[in-house]
């Protein structure tokens, strides 16, 4: 058994529409667990850590002025292969092409408002995690994660 951890966001766009329920009751329903939640409005600095991988190219500050634009929902989430299973559930960034039955196949508009940030690796789990929540800000519920699944 693989358990991972991850960093889910829903943006500001997601956060606007009024889906953070619907967002986070997907990811309930597939199993995972929910380890620490809050709300928050993202500062440039904090932006910029978080898409430090785009750093110099030309999309970067649409990233970061778009989720600095209002108030955001992270979400650290556990689960057995949880990184991966959270991206399939999320879907392909272009909502055009993003599997229907995904967050963003049935809930977004454009590439630039999809919704949802999900980490892509574990390595980039670790390190976004650490940029939005501190170690005490975590809630075991391991006993949750073993019922799920054990089924």
């Amino acid at each position: 058994m693989t358990i991972e951890r991850t960093l889910i966001l829903c943006k500001p766009d997601a956060v606007s529409r009024g889906l953070i329920g619907d967002i986070t009751a997907r990811f309930e329903r597939r199993g995972y667990i929910i380890v620490a939640m809050k709300m928050l409005q993202l500062d440039g600095d904090r932006a910029r850590a978080h898409y430090a991988e785009h750093d110099g190219k030309p999309f970067f500050s649409e990233l970061v002025d778009f989720i600095t634009s209002g108030p955001l929902v992270a979400l650290a989430i556990e689960g057995e292969n949880v990184i991966e299973g959270c991206r399939q559930i999320i879907g392909a960034t272009n909502p055009l092409t993003a599997a229907p039955g995904s967050i963003r196949g049935d809930l977004a508009q454009t590439i630039g408002r999809n919704l949802v940030h999900g980490s892509d690796s574990k390595g980039s789990a670790e390190r976004e995690l650490k940029i939005f929540f501190d170690a005490n800000e975590f809630v075991s519920r391991r006993h949750d994660l073993e019922r799920w699944i054990k089924g």
